[in-house]
């Protein structure tokens, strides 16, 4: 049983609408977007981690329940590379916040949201250029790999993904509160009401907030349902990862 269309372009709605709301953030109310050291620079930041570790993360893990007559290898192809296009947009995306904080003598990491930032982009490292990319190419592109080693390995490839996702997404909540709270509140240079007001800023940020989580929530409703996992192929030189006896 395939996913329900419905729920799959809820999905990718909510995903497209969140990197929607923070382009609008960071352009209108934050002022836009540059590479100089300035406030611009930081701006991309938010939008380059919640596109790469949130939505097009997201958008990889649930992949294999997407309604498409695709072939395995198809799926595993667009898998992969949407999780190497999500890695380069966070290097970027970090790069943006420690650059402008080196440029404005501003202490790196010192919060909780760059303690779990950093964590999470650590772990989807590892598990994408050393661990789990190495042993994705290995034992999951390659079909001549072992179904029993296959059967190991794909549960720790599963652990980690959702795990990284939900990292990304407290993440993301609390960078939404830790920037509000700074720039609402007399820092950065900001004239604005305070975040108890709940300006119109305050207000758009926080909704986007609550799109993360509903998108979040979405995308994990599909990974717990086992009967929308794709079934298995006839054709030995594109068999599944795993033969499933549920």
């Amino acid at each position: 049983m395939f996913l329900p269309v419905s729920l799959f372009l809820k999905s990718v709605s909510l995903g497209f609408l969140s990197v929607v709301f923070v382009c609008l953030w960071s352009g209108i109310w934050r002022g836009g977007f540059a590479w100089d050291g300035s406030f611009l620079q930081f701006n991309w930041h938010p939008v380059l981690m919640v596109t790469s570790l949130v939505v097009l993360y997201g958008n990889a893990i649930v992949l294999y329940r997407v309604p498409l007559h695709w072939s395995r290898w198809s799926c595993k192809v667009c898998h992969a590379g949407l999780l190497f296009l999500a890695l380069v947009l966070s290097m970027l995306g970090l790069c943006a916040a420690f650059d402008f904080h080196h440029a404005n003598n501003i202490p790196h990491l010192y919060s909780l949201h760059s303690w779990t930032g950093i964590s999470t982009v650590a772990l989807f490292s590892l598990q994408v250029e050393i661990a789990l990319w190495f042993g994705g190419f290995c034992v999951f592109l390659m079909p001549c790999a072992p179904l029993t080693f296959r059967a190991r390995m794909k549960p720790l490839h599963v652990w980690t993904g959702v795990t990284i996702f939900i990292m990304s997404l407290i993440t993301s909540i609390s960078g939404i509160n830790e920037k509000l709270l700074l720039t609402l509140n007399g820092r950065n240079g900001s004239h604005a009401q305070p975040y108890s007001a709940l300006p119109a800023e305050a207000l758009f940020a926080n909704s986007l907030g609550i799109v993360l989580i509903i998108f979040g929530l979405v995308v994990l409703s599909i990974l717990s349902r086992h009967k929308w996992k794709k079934p298995g192929f006839d054709d030995e030189t594109d068999r599944p990862l795993l033969i499933d006896t549920r």
